[in-house]
């Protein structure tokens, strides 16, 4: 969803941008604070570009009063749970900035108890979906979604952020940002990250749906679902697991 954004906002002003200046600078993380590295809230401070795109991972609650306050655009994405504690676990298996994950079970079961970085993946995308009833700001999109129609999803996108990008602007950008054309662009992949460890995983890993697959067992899949639903019953956000 960063790039998107920025390609959609500063590819025709500014091209250089996407072939010198990595992602991670081009679209500050709001809440990081790593020992010797600029923290995300004075990278923004030296933003120049308008407007500013900003990242973030906070839960709703979180999430500063002058967002609300100046009407920030807001795009959420959400990836349903089981596809998602997968991809944390190699995210935090190769981040070194992250506490080591253990064994995948292990994981899968502090995650199923909000015991993780940004806290509960349910309270988050609920708190999102709450506070999305009541926000015309807020645009909540499906990763499902995004991989099943990209350009779809991205003409969505630029409806509720009021741009009217024209027909080959959309196409480029649902080109560029394919899962595959990503994972070997130097300057979004991640490989320029000091905290990354390629040798462990790769940033940009699979992007699929349904890879939880290959690592849920019978009885976790079992265990899972009956957690789920107890903790996802008093809610109408639906996801899906397979396309």
């Amino acid at each position: 969803m960063s790039y998107i954004l920025d390609l959609l906002y500063f590819s025709d002003m500014s091209p250089e941008r996407q072939d010198s200046v990595p992602l991670y600078e081009r679209v500050p993380f709001l809440e990081i604070q790593i020992p010797g590295f600029p923290s995300g809230v004075d990278e923004l401070n030296k933003s120049t570009t308008f407007p500013r795109i900003i990242k973030t991972h906070l839960q709703v609650q979180f999430i500063p009063k002058s967002f609300w306050e100046q009407n920030s655009k807001i795009i959420y994405v959400a990836r349903n749970a089981k596809d998602t504690v997968v991809s944390y676990f190699h995210f935090d298996r190769m981040n070194m900035a992250q506490p080591e994950p253990g064994d995948w079970n292990s994981f899968l079961q502090r995650f199923m108890e909000g015991k993780m970085v940004f806290g509960s993946w349910y309270e988050h995308v609920k708190g999102w979906w709450e506070k999305k009833q009541t926000s015309s700001n807020i645009f909540y999109l499906f990763f499902e979604d995004l991989i099943e129609d990209t350009e779809r999803e991205i003409s969505r996108l630029c409806s509720f952020l009021g741009l009217s990008a024209t027909a080959e602007l959309t196409k480029q950008v649902t080109e560029k940002v394919l899962f595959d054309n990503m994972k070997h662009n130097r300057m979004v992949n991640g490989c320029t990250d000091e905290v990354l460890d390629f040798s462990v995983s790769h940033f940009m890993r699979k992007g699929k749906v349904g890879d939880w697959k290959n690592h849920f067992t019978v009885q976790q899949n079992e265990q899972f679902d009956e957690d789920y639903e107890k903790k996802m019953k008093n809610t109408d956000l639906q996801f899906r697991t397979i396309l």
